[in-house]
């Protein structure tokens, strides 16, 4: 026996809000689907319920772009930020590795919320900080090195299609290190870091995006159609 036909069947599922395309895919499958915990997930996080909903909304959009397994993989993620397929880029890379928390190569719902709210004007300063830090330690050993510092500011060039000489990016690293590196052993650890973003303010400047400030209204549009800049990522 077949599964009773529904108000929603000859709508596509974009087309719908959270609650009606789980309602559809269930009726569909003849299955039960439950919807997210949002109660769950904005807690601990700046997002109110109504805007985690919204933002499942947004989540179910991005991780069927390409890959239709309700799960954002890197491509997607790419193509969310940037709207056009690059080349392989260590900043893209970064940023993805930092909200897959679970490192299994895909970002879950969960994942999605807690690394956005990261960017919401906000929330706590600590936490954008140890987010950049984050980004920053390549290696993941607890400190930033010359080279990986040198590696990020080459990648978000490249992302912002911008043009330096290698003399200017070696005087960034060199100016960043001569700031932060106030142990002179030639890495940067999370106190210094800290103390070096606390006294240099543009250092967290696109770590708070104002878009998520109205995210109902604003925030899906702003990244499905990319109209966010490279700039406005870059840390």
């Amino acid at each position: 026996m077949g599964c009773l036909p529904t108000k929603h069947a000859n709508r596509s599922l974009d087309s719908l809000d959270a609650r009606e395309a789980v309602a559809l895919a269930a009726e569909t499958s003849c299955e039960k689907v439950d919807l997210p915990d949002f109660v769950n997930i904005a807690t601990g996080t700046p997002f109110t319920v109504s805007e985690v909903e919204a933002l499942y909304d947004l989540f179910r959009k991005l991780s069927n772009t390409i890959i239709k397994d309700g799960l954002i993989h890197k491509e997607e993620f790419h193509l969310a930020l940037f709207r056009k397929k690059k080349k392989q880029n260590l900043f893209v890379d970064r940023v993805f590795d930092l909200f897959d928390e679970k490192q299994n190569g895909v970002i879950e719902f969960g994942e999605f919320v807690r690394s956005l709210s990261v960017f919401h004007p906000d929330a706590p300063e600590e936490q954008k900080i140890a987010f950049a830090f984050r980004l920053y330690d390549l290696r993941q050993t607890g400190f930033i090195e010359r080279h990986e510092l040198k590696e990020m500011v080459l990648a978000l060039l490249d992302e912002s299609d911008l043009n330096i000489t290698s003399d200017a990016v070696e005087m960034i690293v060199d100016r960043t290190f001569d700031q932060a590196d106030t142990k002179g052993d030639g890495r940067i650890d999370q106190e210094e870091w800290t103390e070096f973003a606390k006294s240099n303010p543009y250092v967290l400047r696109n770590m708070s995006l104002p878009y998520l400030k109205d995210i109902t209204m604003v925030f899906p549009s702003f990244v499905i159609h990319s109209e966010i800049s490279e700039a406005d990522m870059a840390l």
